[in-house]
């Protein structure tokens, strides 16, 4: 990639298999009325610094391997659905805040780092399941994946296409020395 080409960049946890799987088979039984996201892209977004010249990456990359040491086990529950204008995600439970310091300390870095800027939002953990054009108003029962506990972060690639976005890990990062 050359220096001065655009990426489309997140940092995000990575899903294990099961829980992906899990949540796949609930998509395929639950979710009507839009593109459902595939369980290879199923993630929580830690931080999402969208088009970054290709040179930026080392710094994205540095950012979050400086955070992910200092997180302890992270392990999140399925809290409830929620749509929003143009998505449907999964919210969750992060009852022990790990993820959430996690999701701080990556944002910190990529802003002392100049390379992103903190929404005005709290940060929400979630996976988002469902894109669309029209609200569905879906009410569906939860899915039941257990606890949840990602093993690593990854900095994501994002690339926009007619048939929705698709996701390329670029660089993975263990979570507390794991």
């Amino acid at each position: 990639m050359g220096g001065d080409e655009r990426l489309r960049l997140f940092c995000a946890l990575r899903l294990p298999a099961d829980v992906a799987g899990c949540l796949a088979e609930w998509q395929a039984r639950q979710l009507r009325g839009g593109r459902v996201v595939p369980a290879h892209d199923l993630h929580v977004t830690l931080a999402f610094l969208g088009h970054r010249p290709a040179g930026d990456l080392a710094g994205v990359v540095s950012a979050l391997r400086e955070a992910a040491p200092e997180t302890g086990a992270v392990r999140l529950r399925v809290a409830g659905y929620r749509e929003t204008r143009s998505v449907a995600m999964l919210t969750l439970d992060d009852g022990g805040g790990v993820a959430t310091a996690l999701a701080g300390r990556v944002q910190e870095r990529l802003e002392a780092a100049g390379l992103y800027r903190r929404e005005g939002r709290p940060w929400l953990p979630h996976v988002t399941v469902l894109r669309f054009r029209e609200r569905p108003r879906l009410r569906p029962p939860l899915p039941e994946p257990g606890e949840i506990v990602p093993s690593d972060a990854a900095v994501y690639m994002s690339r926009l296409g007619p048939g929705g976005a698709r996701y390329e890990v670029l660089e993975t990062v263990s979570l507390g020395g794991r």
